[in-house]
Order: C-alpha cells, then structure tokens, then sequence
C-alpha cells in the first residue's frame, strides 16, 4: 500500500490540509513516519520553485502523486462554471499552468472545488455545459504530456456539481478522454453513496487517485468508515495508486498523521 498524506506548498484556509508552513521540515517528519509520498497542494506554479521542490522530495525519498488546485477556488475565487468568462478562462489557464509540474512530478492533478458551484443567474445545464467544454480543454492540453486529470466528487454541502460517482462517471463520458478521470475520498462517499464499495466498483479503472479520511473527516480509524471493506473494494478493481490521506488535522497534524499511518499499516497487515 502506498501512503501519502496532503501537504500544502503555502498558507491556505482550507482545514483539511494538515500540513502547511515549513516544505522541507515537514517533508522531513512525513517521511520520518514512513509515508511513501506528499500529495502538495499548490494554489498557483508561479508562487513555488519547483526544482526546489523536487529536490527536497528526492532529499527524503518521497513523491509527489498528485496535485490539488482547490486553493485557486478557495483563497481567489475562480472557477470553471463563473459567470464572468475572465474567471472562467483564469481557471482553465490555471489548470494548463499545472500540466508542466505535474509533467516533472509525475503526478495526477485534481480538479476539486475548482469545478465550482452553480452561481444565480447561470442554469445548472449552462453551469454544466462551461465545466465540460473546461475540462475538455484541459485534458487535451494535458494529454501531450502524458498527464492525467481527476476530479473528485464532493459532498452537496461544499458543491452543487458533481457530488457522486455515478455523476462523475456520466461527466467522463461527456468529456470524452482517455486521461481524465475520476478521485474518490471516503469522506464524501460517505455523504452521498448509498454503498461505498459498490461505487468504487462502478468506478473501476476510471479511479486515477484515492483520498482517506473516516466519517467525521478526521484520520482514519477516528470514526466509523469500515477501511478494510473499502479498501478490498478498492484494490479489487485492479487499483495500484496511492492512498492519499486528506483530512482534519485533530487534534493536531503530527499526532493525527501518525494515527492515520498507523492504523493504514495495521490494516494492510491485517488485509493480507
């Protein structure tokens, strides 16, 4: 099992990011508890060096599997369904800024909140119609590089768009490519699918990434999610990616890491 845990390249609101402050020195501790890799945040490439970057990571021997770029939506507002077509194009332009990191880092980027909201005034099929015709130029940008796009379903209270898998895997067919795909967290699955493991069933090849996080979005083990069924449910599917933990950081973001990587290595232990 591959374990990686969010790390967030700069200061952001967004709780669910345990890890903000200091790169190396938290890349350090992460690696010291025996994670395999950081999935880094990063609101914009031009405010990181991404040699330096590199760098630290191949230091302590981690990766990077994937990129989040929720922190463009959340500290600047775009999005891809806004009815100001600047914010729009800033948003898809923002994606494509991506593609040569993740390109370099050999990881997946994940449009999250980024996909937006359904604002007043804009219909939900007009909202739809901008993320798609988004997503389409995105993939395709990407696609030369040999860089894939997940999107993550999220929960009805953060979004009005795309809030479970079978939504998800309507709007791969839409969209249309092959390096777009789909991100599953067990926080939100635990919202909105009536079965979980079902779900990531249906999803099958079209998981690019895998978040973690038990039911009250602290670390897993901290609440009621049955791990070892989602995660046999998982693997089933052929799934070799890495687990991606995204969660509260409770009670505080060293001691909920540790908690979260042991129990992870416990339980593979115990699937075995």
């Amino acid at each position: 099992m591959k374990l990686a845990i969010v790390l967030s390249t700069q200061q952001a609101k967004f709780d669910a990011v345990a890890f903000k402050g200091d790169l190396e020195a938290n890349i350090a501790k992460i690696a010291g508890w025996g994670y395999d890799g950081v999935e880094l945040a990063i609101r914009d490439p031009k405010l990181v060096d991404v040699a330096e970057i590199e760098a630290i990571l191949q230091r302590y021997g981690l990766t990077a599997p994937a990129i989040g770029t929720g922190q463009a939506w959340g500290e600047e507002g775009l999005s891809f369904p806004d009815p100001d077509p600047a914010i729009r194009r800033a948003a898809i332009e923002r994606v494509k800024s991506h593609i040569p990191v993740a390109a370099r880092l050999n990881a997946v980027i994940i449009i999250g909140l980024l996909r937006g909201i359904v604002k007043p005034g804009v219909s939900r099929e007009q909202a739809m119609d901008w993320v798609v015709e988004a997503l389409q130029e995105c993939s395709a940008a990407a696609a030369p590089a040999g860089v894939r796009l997940a999107l993550e379903p999220i929960n009805r209270y953060e979004t009005t768009l795309i809030n479970n898998v079978a939504e998800g895997l309507a709007l791969i067919e839409r969209v249309g490519a092959d390096n777009f795909g789909l991100l599953l967290d067990t926080f939100h699955m635990n919202i909105e699918e009536p079965s979980m493991e079902e779900s990531i069933r249906l999803a099958g090849d079209h998981i690019f990434h895998f978040h973690v996080a038990d039911s009250n979005r602290w670390h897993p083990g901290a609440g009621h999610i049955d791990f070892v069924s989602v995660l046999k449910a998982l693997f089933d599917t052929g799934y070799d990616g890495y687990i991606s933990g995204e969660f509260m950081p409770m009670p505080d973001a060293d001691t909920a890491a540790q908690a979260a990587i042991a129990y992870l290595r416990d339980l593979e232990h115990r699937m075995k």
